[in-house]
């Protein structure tokens, strides 16, 4: 990943409506939610709320697909992964166990 694109992930992901869009949609898993519930359980207006959803997508953080008049939004994890790959690719060279310490802890809580 180019610094670029990563800086561009980072941004989109530097405003609330759209970092909570994000998570939420995490948890959402791979049905995804369409842009209207998105808006709806974060109660945001649905075009601003859809400003956020492209500018994620755009980011190549989120996909989208259309169902008739509705579009659903879901994580785009190879965009995701690509992010977390380049923030972490000189990650732990010192101390290898850093990663895996903080990571178990993580799945503990």
């Amino acid at each position: 990943m180019k610094s670029e694109t990563a800086i561009a992930a980072l941004l989109a992901l530097a405003q609330e409506n759209r970092l909570a869009a994000y998570r939420l949609l995490v948890c959402a898993g791979s049905g995804g939610l369409s842009a209207g519930e998105i808006a709806a359980t974060l109660g945001v207006n649905p075009s601003t709320m859809s400003r956020h959803l492209a500018q994620l997508e755009r980011a190549q953080l989120l996909s989208s697909r259309r169902v008739q008049r509705q579009i659903f939004y879901t994580v785009d994890w190879h965009g995701t992964g690509q992010l977390l790959s380049f923030l972490t690719e000189d990650c732990c060279k010192a101390d290898p166990l850093i990663w895996c310490d903080q990571a178990s802890e993580t799945c503990q809580e």
